[in-house]
């Protein structure tokens, strides 16, 4: 036996940590328990704390980079070093200047991601649409808070919002910023949190306030009679459908399609992009054109290249000549992330509970946080009103007599006694007597007095207005609607994005795909590989996430069609040219995600096809197989998704798919096996039939697997033979079993 290393006794000061009762011992803990210990309080931190936004349209890091610009004067003035405002930041959000840095670069106009930014910035602060243009290092840049941000902080000193302590409780900070226009709508936001997400649009900064003051007038406003649809600083072309739009605005939920702006250049025979979709980058595009134009797919381009500089974006693609340009683009549009979808998810803290709006809902929350800013705002200075309104009473009594009030502070001995005497004097309280006793000797004069007591009746008036406001939900509002056109006088645009109905775009002209054999490979999770034979030459060791292996593997050419089944007993259509030509090495595509399947729907099987041809034989676990000819599922529209694609009384067990009758072998459980031949069993007319009894089961036991067979696989084929159907099947012989396994 191995001898024992003896154990090292620990000497007092052996480690720093010698003192913590319990250090260096294992406990035993339910992961459960652990789960709620540890990770659910680092899930809700996520989700409250960093990655959704809240109703004023910010995150705590947005908040705290605002705020803290905001407390160092930069609101009007010169710009401060970036460095600087990432340090002071740090006050109030304890983590890297790095993190920082790159928040503040993301609400800066020089970065072009929001529709209108927040910080005025000087120096690189790189691009959104680039992905290779970085932002310089914060000791190179400087900022400062743009003009709207003013609308940011308006009254935020009026008690307008809570303020809560910093992470070491040496400063205040808002717990949201006073907003007076809806900012959670106006820009664009998105986050990811653990186990939910958002991904906010943004909208005209005019169309917005008018819609949002209609629905303070009117909560069952039309919002698609003022706010058209979303608008991005980018610009593009958005594809309008009106349902489609409703839906969003209705859900909160959705996504529409948008595309790039181009002109044509005849001089040049060229292309010139100048706006993108915001969901993608100029890289990023121009890597996908040239990927299509070495695959074959685009012959037209004869160059393609990045000419952005400081006028703004510009790709540019050279064409060959005779090409129709808006032909080629409305490929490239449906080729490359020229066009690309965006995702919506209004998911927002209200009240600290993460929530999913549609626009309207999402409104009038903004409109409650907003009218209750204003009453917040108004109840403070109808109380400061009060008080100035107290003390000046007070002092207008002092005039009735101010030699008396001089005698009465001369003839008093000690300073303590002096409010006391004026109060008695005069019949004012103690606020009222401190305030006379702390004006100046050479303010104690008519004039003096008199000018500050001239606005006691304005003053009594704005009173009893302000209390007038405080009671009528109405007025509040009115200050609301008022305060929103304002701001969108002052800083309302024309929108950027253009909107085109997609109905009236012209249709694209069929384009044959390039016709060259591949190799389809199907993994039994559902992840799927199209590869050319060149390739698999070079390497046909397939890579497979761990646990996963491949199922089926299928030749074919690039202009098949693919039919994946379900589990849901649905079939998917999509066509080989759909998918990019990839290597053994990748992991491939994930089916379900990719023809948007629903949740918890997978792939079982896999047909590879050209002209509909021949039969599907469903091989289902009680032993039936139903016969299907495979134009059934042909379909002269272009529908992706067909329900009832086979029957759902019994488990399926395989699906094959037969070009002509033939041989095929049925295994089951037990481990017996059945050759028959296809033209035995019928075909039926409906594609759900439950079909015939082909092997009969025990009850313990169920068809697992359904193939051709191969000539010469078994030594005596005629074993495995039966005159009639249904039959049992019998046992692998001896002899067959090597065989049999190498098969499989």
């Amino acid at each position: 036996m191995p001898k024992k290393t003896p154990r090292r006794e620990r000497k007092p000061d052996d480690t720093q940590n010698a003192h913590i009762l319990g250090a260096g011992e294992v406990v035993r803990q339910p992961v459960t328990e652990t789960m709620e210990h540890n990770f659910m309080p680092y899930a809700m931190s996520v989700i409250l704390s960093r990655a959704i936004p809240e109703i004023d349209g910010f995150k705590p890091s947005h908040r705290k980079i605002l705020y803290t610009m905001y407390k160092m004067g930069l609101l009007g003035g010169t710009r401060s070093k970036s460095a600087n405002i990432v340090g002071r930041t740090m006050q109030l959000n304890p983590h890297g200047d790095a993190a920082i840095y790159e928040t503040m670069v993301l609400l800066s106009r020089g970065y072009e991601k929001l529709l209108h930014p927040y910080v005025d910035s000087k120096g690189n602060f790189g691009k959104a649409y680039s992905r290779d243009m970085q932002w310089a290092a914060s000791r190179y840049t400087e900022a400062k808070l743009e003009h709207i941000s003013a609308e940011l902080f308006r009254d935020i000193d009026k008690d307008t919002v809570d303020f809560t302590e910093n992470y070491d409780a040496t400063m205040l900070e808002p717990t949201l910023l006073p907003v007076s226009f809806p900012s959670v709508l106006v820009n664009l936001n998105s986050g990811i949190a653990v186990g939910m997400a958002s991904s906010i649009c943004s909208f005209n900064l005019g169309e917005i306030c008018e819609t949002t003051a209609a629905l303070a007038k009117n909560p069952e406003h039309d919002l698609g009679s003022t706010l058209l649809a979303p608008d991005f600083v980018g610009g593009g072309q958005i594809l309008y459908q009106r349902e489609l739009f409703e839906e969003i605005f209705r859900t909160g939920r959705g996504s529409f399609r948008i595309r790039a702006k181009y002109t044509y250049d005849k001089a040049s025979n060229c292309i010139d992009v100048y706006q993108i979709p915001p969901t993608t980058t100029a890289e990023a595009i121009i890597d996908k054109i040239v990927d299509r134009v070495k695959a074959g797919v685009i012959k037209e381009i004869s160059d393609v290249r990045d000419e952005t500089d400081k006028s703004g974006l510009k790709v540019t693609i050279d064409l060959k000549r005779g090409v129709d340009p808006d032909q080629l683009m409305r490929r490239l549009f449906r080729l490359t992330t020229l066009e690309d979808s965006f995702s919506c998810n209004f998911n927002v803290l209200i009240n600290g509970t993460p929530r999913v709006l549609g626009v309207r809902e999402l409104l009038l929350e903004w409109i409650t946080f907003r009218v209750g800013c204003i009453r917040r705002r108004v109840t403070f200075d109808f109380n400061k009103a009060q008080d100035k309104l107290h003390l000046l009473e007070g002092l207008a009594k002092i005039l009735l007599d101010i030699d008396k009030a001089i005698r009465v502070i001369r003839e008093t001995d000690e300073e303590s006694d002096v409010v006391p005497n004026l109060m008695i004097a005069f019949g004012i309280d103690q606020a009222q007597a401190e305030y006379v006793a702390e004006i100046r000797l050479r303010h104690l004069n008519r004039e003096y007095i008199l000018k500050r007591t001239a606005d006691v009746g304005q003053l009594r008036r704005d009173i009893a207005d302000m209390r007038d406001i405080l009671g009528s939900e109405k007025r509040l509002r009115d200050i609301m609607i008022a305060e929103l056109s304002k701001v969108a006088k002052d800083y309302g645009r024309e929108r950027r994005s253009e909107i085109i109905y997609a109905c009236e775009l012209p249709e694209e002209t069929a384009q044959p795909a390039a016709d060259y054999p591949v190799q389809f490979f199907l993994t039994k999770e559902g992840y799927f590989k199209k590869i050319t034979p060149a390739s698999l030459r070079m390497n046909d060791r397939q890579k497979c996430k761990e646990g996963d292996k491949i199922a089926q593997a299928v030749e074919g050419s690039n202009v098949c069609d693919l039919l994946f089944f379900t589990n849901r007993c649905q079939v998917y259509k999509a066509g080989a040219d759909d998918f990019e030509d990839t290597k053994a090495s990748a992991l491939g595509e994930f089916i379900p995600a990719r023809l948007e399947m629903e949740e918890g729907e997978s792939v079982t099987a896999m047909v590879v096809t050209k002209d509909y041809s021949g039969y599907l034989l469903f091989a289902f676990e009680n032993g039936k197989i139903a016969k299907v000819e495979l134009s059934a599922y042909a379909t002269k529209t272009n529908r992706k998704k067909l329900i009832r694609a086979y029957s759902d009384k019994a488990p399926l067990a395989a699906v094959l798919h037969l070009p002509a009758d033939g041989d095929c072998l049925l295994s089951a459980s037990s481990g017996r096996r059945l050759l028959f031949h296809s033209g035995a069993v019928a075909p039926k007319s409906t594609k759900d039939s439950q079909g015939v009894a082909v092997m009969t089961l025990r009850r313990a036991y169920r068809v697992e697997d359904l193939r051709t067979y191969r000539e010469g696989q078994f030594q005596n084929p005629n074993r495995y033979r039966t005159k009639n159907l249904p039959a049992a099947g019998v046992l692998l012989a001896e002899e067959d079993r090597g065989e049999e396994q190498l098969s499989f």
